[in-house]
């Protein structure tokens, strides 16, 4: 079982780019809750700076909604967040409310049922989930298999730095990878057409 943090993960996430720069938002108490540190959201949203603008983006484990709202401040399309806990999930549409976001919904849901209907394909997915529970395989293999994907998305996903190799889909090419502290953290690009090369894994 994953330990609880020596402080409780609650306070505030602050978006660091685009249409919301700067503003801050509340977070609420509750065990578990990891938002993505500005660091790693920094890295990451540069990576997707070329690709972001005006995508379709899901959020699995939203949590903070960290990923989520600042795809949303960077002129992404829309955001789909999924939220398990209730007061986390209701935090998150106060705040979407504060931000006016109209592009944006949050769903009080277990996301591995979410997934397991047939789905709508994102352009840019965030997985994040909790660590060490042991549900992100069966994440990645319901997104490829029920037609949550795009056939060009672009697949974020956040684990324990001890989690050093991830078995993905075939389709899946690994874009970009770094580690800060006890988090690694992933883009994959999927790429369905057979004759395209993998020219994003240059560094």
């Amino acid at each position: 079982m994953a330990k609880k943090p020596n402080t409780p993960a609650a306070g505030q996430i602050r978006i660091i780019g685009g249409l919301w720069r700067g503003r801050k938002l509340p977070v609420p108490h509750s065990p578990g809750l990891r938002p993505t540190t500005d660091r790693v959201r920094e890295t990451l949203f540069n990576w997707l700076a070329p690709v972001l603008q005006g995508t379709h983006c899901l959020d699995c484990f939203a949590g903070s909604g960290a990923l989520g709202l600042e795809a949303l401040s960077r002129y992404a399309a829309s955001a789909t967040l999924l939220e398990f806990e209730r007061p986390v999930a209701q935090q998150l549409e106060k705040n979407l409310a504060l931000l006016n976001a109209k592009d944006a919904q949050v769903f009080n849901v277990n996301t591995l049922n979410w997934l397991a209907k047939a789905g709508n394909a994102f352009d840019v997915v965030f997985l994040d989930p909790p660590f060490r529970k042991g549900i992100l395989q069966d994440t990645l293999n319901l997104l490829e298999q029920n037609n949550w994907l795009a056939d060009e998305a672009w697949i974020y996903v956040e684990t324990e730095a001890e989690h050093d190799t991830l078995d993905v889909p075939a389709s899946w090419r690994l874009h970009r990878e770094k580690v800060a502290g006890q988090v690694a953290y992933r883009l994959y690009h999927r790429d369905v057409t057979p004759e395209t090369g993998s020219p994003e894994q240059e560094q």
